[in-house]
């Protein structure tokens, strides 16, 4: 039986693919070795490693910054970035319940790291650069014990902190030329800190890691070297490897039980080495910086995320890494399905171009175009190519097999390219640019050919859609207009003035109608031929409805926006049948499968998710 969301049926999800890379040490296995534990924009996932069910923790408003899990399992902190001067939430989550267990507010703009102590008696939370305090909280009260300056004044800004592994009392923080060791007296509810002696060395230090017998604290630094700190003593035990520097610092730590050190650094780099002269014992290379190592507590392996939104697992026996996911690593502004067989489906995100197979969302193919970014695509109906546009102005066509530049169309439109579609013949393109101009590109064998520029629309193009025989397709802009556009006489039929921001539109399959939304949070019908409204419905009780999609039938349709919201739609009833809830931020795009049996979206936060769609059915005009 499906769910039920306040009266409405919930939308079944089967796949997501995301993950916030960016986030250091934002990778973590449970100890209950069943689960993965990450963050996605404001979401936390927790996916399991014996079946790959996700579920889900709803409860931040704006991206998760860190994220810290007990040593007992029993609780899972997170903390978020704001804006300039608000507060920056704690959430302490109860694991078995799924459940928000404390909202600590105190800290702002930022919450830089957090670390249990334990016993789980005590939550240690450090702010941001524009925050720059440690706060120590009680785990079971919910309350904030004290709190102090994270750095003295002569000291640069601090970045990390980590709790001693056999006492409530003690914890370590560390940053740019300051590593202190931090003792909470309970009479006085204070903490005070003692300054680690590292003689004449100045490090930036950017990660931190404490022996299992509280002997030693290891420090990663932005130089690429480690600090090997006495605890005891707080002086300078040994700094290291001294022939061989890791490439843009050391990132991540990790002390295995061996006493071996992992270490992953920003070039990509990760390494297991001696703790006891740092001698490097295996190495192996991934893609972009490391900012998490995850010990699986298992002998056979561990896992890796990446600044490049890439999850591996490492075997420590050949130290082989095994892609698990990849997925971008910020917003997707659109998204694709190819609609002859409805396998594959197309995202872009800033410079690149992914490809994916539906039913088992994988990365087949990425384009990249470094310094650019991608507003729109589209699949030509053959398949044999994708269409792009750009915010240089212009229009890349490559091919879906090998990702190589086709062709390309240079100053397309003067202020980048906006929206893009191609024909069903495969022979022409329309485009439109920032300009708010419309153009219409004849492909030929050697190139291409301006076939006309149509002008009516005052602000950037939002989207268009072309009808099933190519004769005419409709175009919605910033500007409030939707426009009918003759694709044969290059001349507008209708235009319809809107008092929103037009950001999708939609043709009926039987195209006598057509939809559109934006930011007055309506969903206006529209008839084709007299460019009158028909009627307008409530799409959504907060924010613009940023992206639509309709079945083949024409009886249902879809929509996503700022609400976090996937709603499915009765077309001629104008109500939400099912209600989708997984977004943590702003859904940016929605499609649906030309089988009427999927339907993906995507979000400002890079993730890409696939979900059931609840009326399958099937039609002779393909209208995704």
């Amino acid at each position: 039986m499906a769910e039920k969301t306040q009266g409405v049926t919930k939308l079944e999800l089967e796949a997501v693919i995301g993950f916030n890379g960016h986030v250091f040490s934002g990778l973590n296995v449970h100890p209950d070795k069943e689960h993965l534990i990450y963050p996605l924009g404001s979401t936390v996932i927790l996916k399991s490693l014996t079946d790959g069910k996700l579920e889900f923790l709803h409860g931040h408003t704006n991206n998760i910054s860190c994220i810290s899990v007990s040593k007992s399992g029993l609780y899972i902190a997170t903390g978020q970035v704001n804006f300039m001067g608000f507060e920056a939430p704690i959430i302490i989550w109860d694991y078995k319940q799924r459940t928000i267990h404390a909202q600590l507010n105190l800290h702002k703009t930022k919450v830089e790291a957090l670390s249990f102590s334990p016993n789980d008696k005590y939550l240690v939370s450090l702010g941001g650069q524009d925050d720059g305090r440690i706060f120590l909280w009680e785990v079971e009260t919910k309350q904030f014990m004290c709190g102090s300056p994270a750095s003295a004044n002569c000291s640069g800004h601090c970045f990390t902190l980590q709790y001693s592994n056999t006492n409530d009392h003690v914890f370590v923080s560390a940053g740019n030329e300051t590593l202190r060791v931090w003792e909470l007296n309970l009479t006085n509810r204070k903490i005070t800190a003692t300054e680690c002696q590292a003689g004449k060395l100045r490090r930036m230090v950017k990660c931190i890691e404490i022996s299992e017998d509280d002997q030693f604290i290891f420090c990663g630094t932005s130089s690429g070297d480690i600090m090997k700190i006495n605890l005891n003593s707080m002086h300078l035990s040994d700094c290291g490897p001294v022939k061989t520097k890791y490439e843009l610092g050391v990132s991540v730590l990790k002390i295995l039980e061996s006493g071996d050190l992992l270490l992953g650094s920003g070039s990509g780099t990760i390494t297991l080495c001696s703790s006891a002269d740092f001698q490097i014992l295996k190495s192996v290379e991934v893609e972009k910086g490391v900012t998490s190592i995850a010990l699986s507590g298992e002998d056979d392996h561990f896992y890796v995320g990446t600044e490049a939104a890439r999850m591996y697992r490492i075997s420590y026996m050949d130290f082989n890494a095994e892609l698990l996911s990849s997925s971008h690593t910020s917003a997707v502004k659109d998204i694709t399905i190819f609609n002859g067989t409805s396998e594959l489906f197309g995202t872009c995100a800033e410079q690149d171009i992914k490809l994916w197979h539906i039913d088992n969302p994988k990365e087949l193919l990425c384009i990249t175009v470094p310094n650019k970014t991608c507003n729109a695509m589209d699949f030509m109906a053959n398949g044999q190519s994708i269409i792009s546009a750009w915010d240089d102005g212009a229009i890349r066509v490559f091919g879906p097999e090998s990702g190589r530049l086709i062709l390309i169309i240079h100053n397309a439109h003067k202020k980048g390219v906006t929206a893009i579609a191609g024909t069903r013949s495969c022979k022409r393109i329309v485009s439109g640019g920032g300009d708010g101009k419309m153009r219409v590109w004849e492909l030929e064998k050697q190139g291409h050919q301006l076939l006309e520029t149509m002008t009516k629309h005052k602000g950037a193009v939002t989207c268009i859609q072309i009808k099933c025989d190519d004769s005419e397709c409709v175009s919605v802009s910033t500007d409030g207009s939707c426009i009918i556009w003759d694709l044969e006489r290059f001349m507008s039929l209708q235009v319809m003035a809107t008092n929103t921001i037009c950001k999708a539109v939609c043709y009926h399959p039987e195209e006598h109608q057509i939809i559109t939304s934006g930011t007055d949070r309506k969903v206006a019908y529209w008839d084709v031929y007299e460019g009158a409204t028909i009627r307008e419905v409530e799409g959504s009780q907060s924010g613009p409805i940023n992206a639509m999609s309709i079945s083949q039938d024409g009886k249902h349709f879809v929509t996503g926006g700022e609400d976090k919201l996937v709603k499915v739609w009765d077309y001629m009833e104008g109500t939400v049948t099912h209600v989708g809830v997984a977004h943590g931020v702003t859904i940016t795009s929605i499609k649906m499968c030309s089988n009427n049996r999927t339907l993906v979206s995507t979000s400002a936060d890079g993730a890409v998710l696939r979900w059931k769609f609840p009326h399958p059915s099937s039609s002779k005009c393909d209208t995704t």
